[in-house]
């Protein structure tokens, strides 16, 4: 397989391999482009929970940045978890430097077993400094709360914090719906032009670590393609939901989702 395009993750290690920099990995290898990272923090987690963080020197992220990129230009950038302010200035400033294009940033405050991975002072400088410097942010719904300082209830509300977001200064968003008590998941894209609802079936599984950071990564990759953010976004769900059908149900806990679903393996390999 020729490889499509070059993508940079800047985000946090998952030692259990569900989320965080391995499920970037997996995901954009899985569509068929090269994978480059920046760790930003180390995790000791499993499918039950967070263990413990540990964050990267600032310096050191911009290094891991600045180095690749000056070796290898990527084509688009994933921003994962941040998780202090002195991180996302290093990020900000490592960017800039690059001349970074295509960026999508999933703002990831909360692991899927509760523990938070992001302090206040780093929330508001994600919210003053970045949101409104890359092309589109992935927020769900609890992580869309925090941005927008509202409640979010149904599909109306989360459309207001979409438009709240824009106000801020956002390009694009995606608010994923996959929190809603509903039977069906509406995913809801907003710019200043338009709002698109995509619309699927609930899936319901334990086993879906990692899905926030498998949508980004996905979208990222198809995005550096030369599709639109709009069709990016709906390839990407379908990539999701096509993974969490086909989970593998390892682990006692929040399982992973299945990232090698896209891979078909020659005859001749089997």
């Amino acid at each position: 397989m020729k490889i499509k395009s070059k993508i940079l993750l800047i985000a946090g290690s998952d030692s259990s391999g569900g989320a965080g920099i391995q499920a970037d990995i997996k995901t954009v290898t899985s569509l068929g482009s090269y994978a480059m990272t920046a760790i930003t923090a180390i995790t000791s987690q499993n499918t039950t929970g967070v263990k413990s963080i540990v964050s990267v020197n600032s310096r050191e992220v911009s290094k891991q940045i600045e180095f690749t990129a000056k070796d290898i230009k990527p084509d688009a950038i994933k921003i994962g978890m941040l998780h202090s302010k002195d991180v996302i200035n290093s990020v900000i400033k490592s960017l800039k430097m690059i001349k970074a294009k295509k960026i999508i940033l999933d703002p990831v405050m909360v692991a899927k077993g509760g523990k938070k991975l992001i302090n206040d002072p780093a929330i508001k400088i994600l919210k003053k400094n970045l949101i409104s410097k890359v092309d589109l942010i992935t927020p769900n719904i609890p992580e869309a709360e925090v941005l927008t300082n509202s409640k979010i209830s149904n599909i109306h509300d989360v459309i207001s914090a979409g438009k709240h977001l824009i106000k801020l200064g956002v390009k694009n968003v995606l608010i994923k719906g996959g929190h809603l008590n509903s039977k069906n998941v509406q995913d809801v894209f907003i710019n200043k032009k338009e709002i698109k609802i995509f619309k699927n079936k609930k899936i319901n599984t334990k086993n879906s670590h990692g899905t926030g950071c498998t949508l980004s990564s996905a979208i990222t990759t198809y995005f550096s393609c030369g599709k639109t953010l709009k069709k990016s976004c709906e390839m990407a769900i379908k990539y999701v939901n096509h993974s969490l059908r086909t989970q593998p149900n390892l682990g006692k806990g929040h399982g992973p989702i299945n990232h090698l679903n896209s891979i078909q393996i020659k005859k001749i390999f089997r």
